[in-house]
C-alpha cells in the first residue's frame, strides 16, 4: 500500500499501539532481516524508474519472498510511511511506520496471501531537484485477478546529483466516502464518473 500491504502494516502497527501506555510492553512482530545493498541505476535514475521499483519490490504470488534490500535502497534513512484510515467513529486516523516496522509487520501476510499492485495514473509536479507525485494503484491478491482497491500514493522525492530519493510516501484508500477523483484516474475511467 486498497494498498493492502502498506495499509496492512500502518493498520496493524497502528493497533499494537493504540490504548498502551508508555510503560506497556507492545508486541512485537517477527524481525525479518534486510540486507544492505548498492540501489539498481535502473531504479533511481528518473521519477519513472523509482515509481516502477516502488510498485515491484513489494509486488508477487504467494510463496514468493519481497524484494525488501531493493525496498530500501529507494528511501532515505528516515522513511516514513503513513497510511490514511478512519476510526471506527468516522475520524481520520494516520498509521505511521518506518521501513523496518513496515517490512516486519507485513511479511507474513504478504507470502501467505500475495499480493500485486500497479500504478493505473501519476500526475507529477516537478520544481528543481524536488517532486511531487500523486500515483493512483489497483491492488489485487493475483497477477491479473479482481483488484481489491486502489487509492493514491502520495509519494516526495528529491534528486541529489546523483540519484533519486523518496522522502515520504502517504497514502488513502477509495472508499464510499472518499471516491478517486476524475483529474487522478486513467482518462477511460474518469468517463465513468
Amino acid at each position: 500500500m486498497l494498498r493492502f500491504a502498506r495499509w496492512f502494516a500502518g493498520a496493524l502497527v497502528a493497533s499494537l499501539f493504540s490504548g498502551l501506555s508508555m510503560a506497556q510492553q507492545v508486541p512485537t512482530a517477527p524481525h525479518i532481516d534486510v540486507a544492505a545493498m548498492a540501489a539498481r541505476a535502473e531504479d533511481v535514475a528518473n521519477i519513472d524508474g523509482i515509481m516502477k521499483a516502488f510498485y515491484e519490490v513489494i509486488s508477487g504470488p504467494a510463496g514468493q519472498a519481497r524484494q525488501w534490500s531493493r525496498d530500501r535502497t529507494l528511501y532515505i534513512a528516515d522513511i516514513r510511511f503513513v497510511s490514511m484510515s478512519e476510526d471506527k467513529a468516522g475520524r481520520p486516523k494516520a498509521n505511521v511506520v518506518n521501513h523496518q516496522q513496515y517490512v516486519d509487520s507485513s511479511d507474513a501476510i504478504l507470502l501467505k496471501e500475495g499480493f500485486y499492485e500497479n500504478e493505473i495514473h501519476r500526475v507529477t509536479e516537478k520544481f528543481g531537484n524536488i517532486a511531487h507525485v500523486f500515483s493512483t494503484y489497483e491492488s489485487r491478491l493475483k497477477a491479473g485477478g479482481p483488484v481489491i482497491a486502489r487509492g493514491i500514493n502520495s509519494i516526495e522525492l528529491f534528486y541529489d546529483g546523483k540519484r533519486w530519493w523518496i522522502a515520504s510516501a502517504i497514502w488513502d484508500d477509495e472508499r464510499p466516502d472518499n471516491p478517486l477523483p476524475p483529474a487522478y484516474l486513467p482518462e477511460k475511467d474518469s468517463l465513468k464518473k
